[in-house]
């Protein structure tokens, strides 16, 4: 990798990776719809709208490989999710394979997943269970990463991520909390590992309570540095400041699941 776009450079984790990724690669790009909050000179930013797909293309046009945060973060209107995450994100495949790029990293969510009982540890082959329209939205990304995979010969590496964060702020994110430099560690692994095709891992730190099988990332030579059981005392004394949220205390997804939630299944055995 010689040449890399990070899109969605104006967002939490992009801001980050301005930092981690500084001389990783001999060049990175960053793009977003918005301006990069407070550029460095030497930073090289290209502004495109994922809605358009020329726009994209002139992004990615001359990259080798591809880090894809961009889109809706949260959940959203249907309207919101449908351009940002579904459009957008067909948008980004396509101007890749069109521009012959060679790798893409994309920031799925452990919101497509976010359906199972915390007591059950999943792996990567579990059945998607989304938990929003924004976890639909991922759980498109990942077919969507698997079609031009074996159809386009695309090279993809899908991300579960958990919670970027300094520290867990929360119970439930002692179990999905992801520290930066893991995320480094994973992305790197998705633009760099000869053999990639594609594949899935959760990201997500070595956390004691996690949710998630991770062999899947281990395989391929990833060793995180995070565990959240460093944080727990102050993740606990969060959590007791929080509001009973029986379905979201339940299941993986928190809040997501039971936002909106209506005569659903408020706690599934498995």
């Amino acid at each position: 990798m010689r040449k890399v776009l990070v899109t969605g450079a104006s967002g939490g984790i992009g801001n980050r990776l301005r930092t981690l990724l500084k001389g990783v690669y001999p060049e990175v790009r960053w793009s977003d719809s918005r301006p990069l909050p407070s550029p460095s000179p030497d930073e090289i930013f290209v502004k495109a709208d994922l809605t358009d797909l020329g726009e994209v293309e002139r992004a990615v046009d001359g990259v080798d490989g591809i880090v894809h945060l961009g889109g809706h973060s949260i959940e959203g209107s249907w309207e919101t999710i449908l351009n940002a995450n579904i459009i957008g994100c067909y948008n980004l495949f396509e101007a890749a394979r069109r521009k012959r790029v060679k790798r893409v990293v994309f920031a799925s969510s452990n919101h497509a997943v976010g359906f199972y009982p915390r007591h059950r540890k999943i792996g990567v082959d579990a059945q998607l269970r989304p938990d929003s329209r924004y976890g639909v939205s991922k759980a498109f990304g990942e077919a969507l990463a698997a079609l031009y995979a074996y159809k386009h010969g695309l090279r993809v590496t899908s991300l579960r991520i958990g919670n970027v964060a300094d520290a867990p702020a929360d119970k439930r994110r002692l179990s999905i909390w992801l520290d930066p430099r893991d995320l480094v560690q994973l992305i790197r692994i998705g633009l760099e590992h000869p053999d990639i095709r594609c594949e899935v891992f959760y990201g997500a730190s070595d956390n004691d309570a996690s949710f998630w099988d991770n062999g899947s990332a281990f395989r391929f030579g990833y060793r995180p540095v995070g565990n959240a059981e460093d944080h727990r005392a102050a993740a606990l004394a969060a959590e007791a400041k929080l509001p009973p949220d029986p379905v979201g205390q339940w299941y993986v997804g928190g809040p997501f699941c039971s936002d909106e939630f209506d005569n659903g299944i408020a706690a599934s055995p498995d």
